[in-house]
Order: C-alpha cells, then structure tokens, then sequence
C-alpha cells in the first residue's frame, strides 16, 4: 500500500511541477481522497493533505521571488505602489492564531495539532494555491469541472448502492427496508454534506451556461445529469439536514436572479405554505421536522443540552479545545433520553406508570466527536472568539456576495460582472446551503468539507479581485 502511495505522490508530483492547474483540478475531483490514509516515519497523513502539501510547495517555489518581494514591500516606507490586499487576508491569519490556541487550550496533544493541520491550515494553504493559480473564467470553469466529476463519482456509487446495497458496512443502511446509501464515505449525512452545497455551485453554473455560452449543449446535459444524480444521492442517504440546505439555497437562488423568479419564487413558497397547512400529514411531518420534535431532533437537543452545559462551566471563552470536545463533555452527558410521542397525549402518562411502554421508549446516546450544531461546533472547539471570526468570515462571505451582485460601475464593469452573476448566486447558495444544513450537522470539521468551504472563500475572493483589477 505505502508504495503505491509513494508513487502516486511523485507522479502527482510531476503533474504539479509541469501543469499546477491540472494538479489543482485533480485534487477538488479527488477531496474524498482522505479516506486513503498512511503512515509516514510514524505520523499519520492522508493521501489529500499529500496532494495539498505538493501544488503549495511547487506553487512556492516557482514564485518563491515575486512572493518574497510583495511580502518585503508591505514593510517599506513610503512606498507608492498601489497594493491590492487579498479578500479575508486578516481572517486567514487570525484564524490560524485562534486555532493554535485551541490546540493548546487540548494541551497540543497530537489529536488537536492533526485538527489543526487538516481543517485549518492546510485548507489555507490550498485557498491560497487556488486564488493564485486558478485565476479568471478559466480557471473558475476548471473548478466547476472538477467538483461536477467528483459529484457525479460520488454519486455513482451511492446510486449503485441504492439499487444494490453493496458496499455499506452497516447492516441497517444496508438492509433494502432501511437503506441509506454512503458512498465512498461510511455513513449517510456525509453523502448530503458533500454534494448539498456543490449541487447549488453546479445549479449557478447551469444558469450561466443556459444564459451566456453558445453551443453548449453538451455541457448543459452533463451539468443537469450531474445536478439530477447527486440530489438522488442526498435523498436516497435520507440527509433531512442536507435535503434542508438545498431548499434553503434553492429558495435564495430564486429570490436573488431577477424580478420575475423572485415574484414566481414567493407565489410558490406561498403556494406551498398554504397546501402544507392544509394537509394534516404534511403539516405534522413539517412541525416535527422544524420543531426538532421527532426521534432525530430529540437526540440532537439532548447533545446540545451537553454542550451548553459543558459550555457554561468554565469554558465559555476557551471552549473545549480543538478534537477535546467529547472529553470535556462526558462529565455532562446524558445516557439516554425518553424519545416523546408529540402526537399521544397520554404519552406522559406511559412513560410514568407504564414500564413496557418506558424500554420500548428508552434512548442510549453515544457522546459524539462534535455537538452537531454549527455554532456549537466552532465554539466548542475554537472558543467564542473563533465562533465570532466564523461568523464574520461567513458574513463577510454574504455580504461580498450581494455587493458583488449589486456593483454598479462603468458599463465594461457591469457586462463583465453580468457574466460572474451566476456563478456569484451560486456561491452564496452554496454557502447558504452548508450554513443550513450546519443547524443539525458538521459542515465544516472533516478535511474535505474544511477544504471545500475555502475553496468558496476563494472562489469569491476571485471574483472580488477580479472586479477591483478590471
């Protein structure tokens, strides 16, 4: 295995020395690559952090002069070049502090300094490799290429699993009656975390190429196949949370491109309201799923309940420190839970005084590695002020966004950002999508949802740079 490792990582070597743009396209194809994981002098690596480590090396070193001298001319005086920052350049660092820190608030055991090389520092690394390399239409198109094929890769296989039920170690996602597929991933909410937000990046695309591109019919089928299988992916892995972030940036989609999707957007949502109230089963589905009343929702509130707890007592402004939050939070865990019947109002009454009734109703609760809930999350293992950060970076992401989408300049500025807007809406979708789907989950603490969440900072950090250049 480790030789087939080592000569992948010079192959992929030479690909990064002769074509970085190829390289850096394989890689987003390749982002569940780190599942492939190895051992090197005794530390563990992923074939992923492999690949990032290569395109930022040779990225460095062939511009390792340019990148000396704009660094040496931030410190000169009065110097009277016009210098252009790159968007979330204070953010980045920032960040890279605070997540230290984190790893010390875990005593710099090996588990938080992984954590902290896989979700954040490499991840940085790679935004800064994209923002450099894959500059343009160009480049952005080679990023929309590679994340369809990893798409349509991830969800070939699902769907093979769907239909088969190969390939799912778990006796009760495979079984036909209970099936959830997971694809290259192990478990079903990482199918609807991986695909939710590309399916919204991939829906901007197919605007963009619909409106703009000529003789583009190829492309179109190919991105809409890509589209159609991977929300069947994250139907088929029963991802409600998934299934959530992508109506949720569906619906912004349909509010930000024009007047008239906009009005045809609130006319449905109104429509739909409307048949959801009227319909008894509809509405109970909906109000168990939103109220977080249902079976999921109730073992999501208990571990949240754990969390604040823990929380509270002694590390509101620390958190637990970086891969330390289910150690910190055993002392605060519930073992188990009564799952409530919303919908028998003599389900209290059961519970009490009958004992049939109380095992069948009796819930076990495992401590989990996060407390799958976005805020909770980063404030659990950043501490409040990584909390705040994210919530500025992602705000900041928002907002650049719809500035970008509302930029009224020269009329070379505005027909060049007309054929960006697209692809803009789809990013603050996708965005959008993993914020969504974040209420219920972890969206961002696994190396290939780290890596694609910079990979849409960088992506509007592009267009940002772009529209200051032109």
């Amino acid at each position: 295995m480790l030789y087939l490792v080592f000569l992948f990582i010079v192959l992929f070597f030479i690909l990064a020395w002769r074509r970085p743009d190829l390289a850096v396209m394989f890689l987003i194809a390749a982002l569940p690559a780190y599942l492939i994981r190895f051992n090197i002098s005794g530390l563990p690596a992923t074939l992923l952090e492999a690949m990032i480590w290569i395109v930022f090396l040779v990225w460095a070193i062939k511009n390792f002069s340019r990148v000396k001298n704009n660094f040496l001319e931030n410190f000169k005086k009065e110097n009277k070049k016009i210098k252009i920052s790159y968007p979330f350049d204070w953010e980045i660092v920032l960040l890279l502090l605070v997540s230290l820190a984190a790893a010390g608030v875990a005593g710099f055991s090996a588990s938080s300094l992984g954590v902290w090389k896989a979700y954040f520092f490499e991840p940085i690394m790679f935004f800064i490799v994209v923002v450099n390399i894959m500059k343009g239409e160009k480049g952005r198109e080679k990023i929309l290429w590679s994340l369809a094929v990893s798409a349509l890769a991830v969800s070939a296989l699902a769907i093979y699993q769907k239909f088969t039920g190969a390939f799912i170690g778990n006796p009760l996602w495979a079984a036909e009656s209970t099936r959830r597929v997971v694809s290259f991933f192990g478990y079903p909410n990482a199918v609807g975390l991986y695909l939710g937000p590309i399916v919204l990046l991939l829906a901007g695309w197919l605007a963009s190429v619909i409106a703009y591109a000529r003789n583009g019919k190829i492309k179109i089928i190919f991105i809409s196949l890509t589209i159609i299988l991977s929300s069947l992916s994250i139907y088929f892995a029963k991802s409600k949370g998934a299934l959530l972030g992508v109506a949720a940036g569906l619906i912004i989609f349909g509010l930000l491109v024009n007047k008239k999707i906009r009005w045809a957007t609130i006319i449905f949502l109104i429509i739909m309201g409307l048949g959801v109230a009227a319909y008894r089963p509809a509405r109970d589905l909906g109000v168990s799923n939103f109220t977080l009343t249902n079976k999921s929702g109730q073992i999501r509130k208990a571990g949240w309940s754990d969390a604040w707890r823990m929380l509270k007592d002694g590390h509101l402004i620390t958190g637990a420190g970086l891969a330390n939050f289910q150690a910190e939070v055993a002392p605060y865990h519930t073992e188990g839970i009564f799952i409530k019947d919303f919908s028998d109002p003599d389900a209290q009454r059961k519970l009490v005084f009958n004992e049939v009734y109380r095992v069948a109703h009796w819930q076990p609760l495992e401590i989990y590695l996060y407390p799958h809930n976005i805020v909770l999350n980063f404030w659990s293992e950043l501490g409040l002020i990584g909390l705040l950060l994210f919530v500025w970076i992602i705000g900041k992401f928002f907002w650049m966004g719809i500035r970008l989408l509302s930029l009224r300049g020269s009329v070379s500025d505005r027909s060049n950002l007309t054929n960006k807007k697209f692809i803009i809406i789809g990013l603050i979708c996708a965005m959008a999508a993993i914020v969504a789907h974040g209420l219920v989950d972890v969206p961002y603490f696994k190396n290939d949802l780290a890596v694609m969440f910079w990979l849409l900072v960088a992506m509007i950090s592009m267009v940002k740079l772009e529209s200051v250049n032109n």
